[in-house]
């Protein structure tokens, strides 16, 4: 299950799989619809009578990106038929509009035919029904659509533009589809198609021995047939080649503000930093939600996907990406938050990209008693993101517009939200979204997001709601400190349960208590926090070669292995990261930074070819699970090398 280049401009995200071909089409928003979902946009070659689609095995494929950019930089080598590519995928910096680039080398000493072929098996809307295939003779191009999703395809090689064209009908009674119809180097000619259907179009070119010959591809994407046609022209006028260069230049300058000091970090750390700053940037939609990855082959297993906004995610990445210096870039996911907040001032499971509230299995009601289906950090961690933003950057502008909408209404229900008697939060579900209780993790995100709520209040004179804020803080802080540490096991427990009538403390090791000092609650230097987590670095290491931190003893998702002494669970890259964080945080000399700094060497290796970072690994050979790429993976390396910098300038001035 992997993405292995992905794409976008926070509008539209393209994303392909290791033998090029299309996966993913997301409009208008980044993670919906997606109007591909999953299946195979083919990519096939055809040279003097010869044909290969390039999921062939005979390709060899070298997968990467053009420095520090969103546009593509693969090679695919085949000796049989006697040439190589070079293909450049980019979608332009503003406008919907995905351009490909074809450089095919001619490594015989004859002359080879050439011709191209890109077959489109899209499914609008998310479903197959009622779509069209049709060419247009206007402006020879062949286009699809349905409703307000529109596709037009076009292309030019030195010998002209589209060569030949067909649509079909595909996965009905018998027919496999368009794709079939070009194996042969010939097709039909069918000029429209209607219900479930495809489409072929090819290029031609001569190469001559030893040279090189270039073919565009280009995709224009809108909401109806005069946007399309629009952008199709703006194309043909700018020429391909300069758009891509230009989307080069644009990404090169959008890196430009983290560019200078790593320190002695490996030229392999600082590309992975920069391509995961990409790669986030690409899974945030304009409007602002942060969506956790795009990745539809996690339909084989639950037939959901992630494809959401998860507030927790959202403001954790919000978090890294303000930290490298992105305030613009992540400042509409807080007047997201804001527009969805619930009238009572929670925020919701997870959310689709336009705001409404996505699917669930948190229930309102277990065994006849009512319960609000909530993960509550995810409410608080929004607050907390916003006050580190402030803190970094300074921009006063945004808190203030958000104060009376997002920080006190959230703040007012995080007081509310108690457990009197605990002076902790109600039950809510954790982090994971597994189990429902009193979690260390979502206590110390709830004093985090009150003390948030507190600074901004103090900065806009709000002096009453301030005390009010700061006392509850204070009381879950005393709560945490008081029934979630055990002194018997010197540590503190994953949470409360309540069990026949009383609260049982939950002492399974769990990943996430970096969260005590990662929100305030204590320093990380406070012995019960480094027993804590020296506990998660000990007893949830994977002891494998692999190596890599498992989320908590016994985990059950993806499980690749019953020896829990060995494999307390899959390696995952965030908790990986947590520890690794920790070191930084209490490092007293340079030489404590040795240890992180192999960390971040070491989830490097855990990266597709290309750069993008799963969201676990198997821990026999490293090799990705579930979904990838994961917006908080690649988040979390962004905030470890940060924080890695900065403590490393700090030890050595």
């Amino acid at each position: 299950m992997a993405r292995h280049l992905v794409i976008g401009n926070g509008k539209l995200l393209v994303n392909l799989d290791s033998n090029c071909y299309i996966r993913d089409v997301y409009f208008p928003y980044v993670g919906q619809q997606n109007h591909v979902n999953g299946h195979e946009c083919r990519f096939g070659v055809w040279v003097n009578g010869a044909f290969a689609w390039l999921n062939d095995p005979e390709w060899v494929i070298e997968l990467g990106y053009v420095e520090d950019s969103l546009v593509t930089n693969v090679t695919a080598r085949h000796e049989r038929l006697g040439v190589e590519l070079q293909l450049n995928d980019g979608i332009h910096q503003r406008e919907c509009i995905y351009l490909k680039r074809v450089v095919i080398r001619n490594l015989g000493d004859t002359p080879k035919d050439v011709r191209i072929f890109f077959h489109h098996d899209l499914m609008i809307d998310g479903n197959e029904v009622g779509d069209t295939a049709a060419f247009y003779p206007e402006n020879r191009t062949l286009f699809h659509y349905k409703r307000s999703s529109y596709f037009m395809f076009n292309g030019r090689s030195e010998q002209g533009g589209i060569y030949q064209y067909s649509t079909g009908i595909k996965r009905f009674h018998s027919a496999e589809g368009t794709w079939r119809d070009a194996e042969d180097g010939e097709l039909m000619g069918n000029s429209i198609s209607q219900g479930s259907v495809d489409s072929t179009i090819s290029f031609r070119t001569t190469v001559p021995s030893g040279n090189e010959r270039t073919i565009y591809y280009w995709m224009s994407v809108g909401a109806n047939m005069e946007e399309v046609k629009r952008l199709d022209q703006y194309v043909q006028e700018s020429h391909p080649e300069k758009l891509l260069s230009r989307i080069v230049i644009y990404w090169n300058h959008w890196l430009s503000r983290v560019s200078g000091r790593y320190g002695d970090l490996p030229a392999g750390v600082i590309r992975q930093f920069k391509h995961s700053l990409l790669i986030v940037r690409t899974q945030i939609d304009e409007r602002g939600a942060i969506l956790a990855a795009n990745d539809t082959e996690i339909l084989q297993y639950n037939r959901d996907h992630y494809s959401y906004m998860w507030p927790r995610d959202g403001a954790l990445i919000a978090d890294a990406m303000s930290l490298a210096g992105y305030h613009g870039t992540i400042a509409p996911f807080f007047h997201f938050c804001a527009r969805n907040l619930s009238l009572e001032g929670y925020l919701h499971h997870k959310y689709n990209p336009d705001g409404t509230v996505g699917s669930s299995w948190h229930p309102y009601v277990l065994q006849g008693v009512p319960r609000l289906p909530i993960q509550e950090d995810e409410t608080a961690l929004v607050l907390y993101a916003l006050w580190k933003d402030y803190a970094r950057h300074g921009e006063i502008e945004l808190p203030q517009a958000l104060y009376n909408t997002l920080v006190r209404k959230a703040a007012s229900f995080l007081c509310e939200y108690m457990e009197r008697s605990l002076g902790l939060p109600r039950p809510s579900y954790d982090l994971w979204e597994e189990r429902y209780g009193i979690w260390t993790y979502t206590s110390a995100s709830v004093y985090g997001g009150l003390m948030a709520a507190a600074y901004f209040a103090d900065l806009f004179g709000d002096y009453d709601r301030s005390d009010q804020y700061r006392n509850v803080a204070e009381q879950i802080k005393q709560g945490i400190v008081t029934h979630l540490w055990d002194e018997a096991s010197g540590r503190f427990a994953r949470g409360l349960t309540w069990q026949d009538g009383q609260w049982v403390k939950d002492m399974t090791v769990e990943s996430s208590m970096f969260g005590l000092f990662e929100f305030g609650v204590l320093p990380a230097e406070d012995d019960r926090v480094a027993r804590t987590m020296h506990a998660i670095a000990d007893k949830l290491r994977v002891k494998t070669d692999v190596g890599g931190i498992a989320r908590y003893t016994n985990d059950y998702y993806f499980r690749q292995s019953d020896d829990i002494d060995t494999v307390p669970g899959n390696p995952w890259i965030i908790c990986t990261l947590w520890v690794a964080n920790f070191q930084i945080e209490t490092a007293r000399t340079v030489d404590d930074l040795v240890e992180p700094r192999r960390t971040l060497e070491k989830v490097g290796t855990f990266a597709l070819p290309g750069g993008n970072l799963p969201e676990q690994v198997q821990p026999e050979n490293g090799s990705p699970l579930s979904v990838a790429p994961l917006t908080w993976s690649h988040a979390t390396y962004v905030q470890t090398v940060c924080k890695y910098v900065r403590k490393l300038e700090q030890l050595s001035s």
